[in-house]
Parts: structure tokens; sequence; C-alpha cells
């Protein structure tokens, strides 16, 4: 049963998107990752969100480029949290899907993330952190990952400055 539900406009921003499921998979939450489009197949889209909530889906990740009305056409559909992950796929670097995700009307609104990769990786932190308010175990899942990116930077940290003293004694 899927607990997230990854959304693309295009087959071709699945690479952009792969950190978000892996994000997912390495904390253990089932997803589904598809492509539908707000423009293209806006019936599959409608069709594709009742049967996730029928299954129990609770956050909505969605990623499109140049227009990028996909987030907005989930958040009308329904009132799960709906995350937006703009891509830079046009001749305008990604603003153009940054102000289309972000620009939303009172009462429908989406949670958008970065450009690119960086935003699918912090949409599946970000999914994680909501479902994990009513999942303990999810939590301390969270809580174990801060604790590696906290090591790995002073792991960082301590190397640099090891090569910097080293520098300077010679």
């Amino acid at each position: 049963m899927a607990k997230v539900a990854v959304f693309m406009g295009s087959a071709s921003d699945e690479d952009l998107m792969k950190p978000c499921t892996e994000v997912l998979q390495k904390l253990g939450i089932d997803y589904a990752f598809t492509v539908t489009s707000a423009h293209r197949t806006p019936e599959r889209t409608g069709r594709l969100i009742e049967e996730l909530e029928a299954g129990g889906c609770q956050v909505f990740i969605c990623a499109a480029g140049m227009a990028a009305h996909l987030a907005g056409a989930v958040s009308a559909r329904t009132t799960k949290p709906v995350l937006g992950v703009p891509l830079a796929v046009s001749p305008l670097g990604g603003l153009d899907a940054l102000l289309a995700t972000v620009q939303m009307p009172p009462g429908f609104p989406v949670a958008t993330l970065a450009l690119d990769k960086a935003g699918a990786k912090n949409a599946a932190w970000l999914a994680a952190q909501i479902l994990a308010l009513s999942d303990p175990a999810l939590a301390e899942r969270l809580k174990a990952e801060r604790v590696g990116f906290i090591a790995a930077v002073e792991a960082g940290a301590a190397k640099v400055e090891a090569a910097d003293a080293e520098r300077r004694s010679k």
C-alpha cells in the first residue's frame, strides 16, 4: 500500500526524480511512482488520485517543468499534502516551473521544494516527516538518518582541519 505517490509530468523527468524514490526506499516508505500530466491526461491524474487515496496514500509529490501545473491540479483534487518539485527543463532554467508551482490560490496549497534533484530528495524527506507525525518507528528512522548526516559533516570537518594543519606545519 503506497503511503506516498510520486507523480511526474513526463517520463523524461525520471532521472531527476529517482533521488526521491531512493530516499523513500531508504526510509522503508511504500510509494507509487508514475507519469501523469495535468494537461495531457487529466482523467488519468484524477483516477490515480482516487485509487491511491482509497489505498491509503497520505502524501502526493508532483514534479513537472515548464507550465508545471501538475501539483496544482493534484491539490485541486485532494486534501492530502501535495509537495511540488519544479524541474528546470525549459530555456527559462526552471523559473517558469518554480513560479507555476509556488503560486497557488488560497485553499489549494502546494508545499514547493527546490528545483530538480535537490528538491526531489527534500520532497521525500518532507513526506517522511509528515508521515512520521503518526508513525513513531518512522520518526526514529528519521532521527537515525539525521545522526548519520551530522557524523558525516563532523568527519569531513576533521579531515579538512587535519589537512590544513599539516599544510601549515610545513
